[in-house]
């Protein structure tokens, strides 16, 4: 279970699994797909004890690659409905050096706000330092990639909320 998630569409209960929103990203970041998982898993339950309508839920991330981008859309469809912005602002400027970087999720539902800020440890300096450097050697290249499908493989067992911390910024109306 700690690779699902579940929303509701219309009332319907759907379903979601890394590998599907992988395959629907189409694989080539699959780290980005897996903090956006996860960012959910630990965020959603603050809003709701019931699963989150999909449609009404609203993003602001100063995430913006496209594993992360694709995963919220699947689950969410928010890129489609407009409910996505990112905003570089709410984050750090480097995960290593000025934590949390862009791994930054607030989710809004319902009048509630609620932050997801990744915990120290969880992306490595490594692939932060390929990820920035131009003209990559064809072994760097490789490494990257390498270090991409690490970094879901390590998230995936993980629950949510050892991934992600999450807090309610905005109490909305109970």
């Amino acid at each position: 279970m700690s690779n699902e998630i579940t929303v509701l569409d219309d009332g319907h209960p759907i379903s979601f699994t890394f590998d599907c929103i992988n395959a629907y990203h189409g694989g080539g970041f699959p780290g980005g797909v897996a903090h956006a998982l996860k960012a959910m898993q630990a965020a959603f339950p603050l809003l709701s004890t019931t699963p989150l309508e999909r449609r009404e839920v609203e993003i602001v991330t100063a995430f913006s690659g496209p594993g992360g981008r694709d995963a919220l859309e699947m689950v969410t469809r928010a890129v489609t409905g407009g409910r996505l912005t990112v905003d570089k602002s709410i984050g750090g400027t480097h995960v290593i050096n000025d934590p949390p970087g862009p791994y930054v999720f607030r989710f809004s539902y319902r009048g509630k706000t609620v932050e997801a800020v990744t915990k120290p440890g969880h992306v490595k300096e490594e692939f932060v330092t390929l990820g920035a450097k131009p003209d990559k050697t064809p072994d760097e290249i490789a490494r990257h990639e390498e270090l991409k499908a690490e970094m879901a493989y390590r998230l995936l067992p993980l629950a949510g909320s050892e991934v992600y911390a999450a807090s309610i910024i905005f109490p909305g109306f109970e």
